[in-house]
Order: C-alpha cells, then structure tokens, then sequence
C-alpha cells in the first residue's frame, strides 16, 4: 500500500512538472505573437463616395464621415483623418506598419474643393527643430533671485 502511494505520489510530481513546462512553452510563444493596435481613424472609399465635391459644405462632411482628429491651421482650410496601425512583437519597440491620412480641403465658402489619400509611403520626415531659449537662473532658488532683486528698483520705476 504504502509502495502505492509513492507511484502516485511521484506520477503527480511528474504530471505537475510536464504541466508547468507546457505552460511556459505556451506562454513563451504567444510573447512572439505580434501585437496590433489601431490609432485614429481614416474613412474609407464607400464613406468618402457620399462626399459631393463642389457641393458639400463642412457640415455635410461632419455628418457622412464626422469631424476629424485634426484640423488645417490657415482658417479651417482642410479637414485631416489619421488611421494608423501599429505593430509590436515581443519586447522591440512598437513599428508602424500602415497609415492612411485623408484630406478634405474647403474653399473660401466652405464648400469642399478636393479629397485626397495619402498612404505611409506617401510620408516625407520632417526634421524637428529643437531651438530652446536658454534660463539663466540654474542654480538659484526663488528666494535667492527675489533676495537679489532688492536695490535694483528706484523709486521713477514706480511713478508714472
């Protein structure tokens, strides 16, 4: 009896043990399996044949495929829908494997004047310029830069 009980006993061991090692098989091959997610949002050739050019009118746009993300800077010009989607495996850093931007242009009336569809290989980088106006003040605490301030007023400053 007690023989039995050691089979047994040893047959769970090794059970558990070949569990646990499926377990982390599993777990080690999905970490490989890519990770997918979608930013924005870029409407797609049915919605966008609902838009009239010469037509529509910035409302119209806002209720066939809604109101973007982003806007154009120079008075309202031009509507910008950005869809991306992005690729992560593993531990590397996130890749972005698509982008789609659509543009809806306005002319002076706001009436639309032209619809475009720009893909990732469309895409220029655009160096940023990183001109940062230097602080003098390193070092100093608030109360040293009030203390040193005391005596540089005179009293014309003050009157008008």
């Amino acid at each position: 009896m007690v023989r039995r009980g050691r089979l047994r006993a040893g047959a769970l061991a090794s059970l558990g043990g070949r569990l646990g090692l499926a377990v982390l098989a599993v777990a080690a091959l999905s970490a490989c399996q890519p990770q997918l997610r979608h930013h924005g949002y870029a409407p797609d050739d049915v919605a966008l044949a609902a838009i009239q050019i010469g037509r529509d009118d910035r409302d119209a746009v806002a209720s066939a495929i809604g109101r973007p993300g982003t806007m154009g800077l120079l008075r309202d010009s031009g509507w910008y829908y950005v869809g991306s989607r992005w690729e992560q495996i593993g531990w590397r850093a996130p890749v972005e494997v698509e982008r789609e931007l659509v543009a809806v242009s306005f002319d002076n009336r706001g009436v639309v004047s032209n619809i475009e569809r720009f893909g990732l290989q469309d895409g220029e980088i655009v160096p940023l310029s990183r001109r940062v106006t230097e602080d003098q003040i390193r070092g100093t605490t608030l109360i040293a830069q009030l203390l040193r301030n005391i005596g540089r007023f005179t009293a014309d400053q003050f009157i008008d």
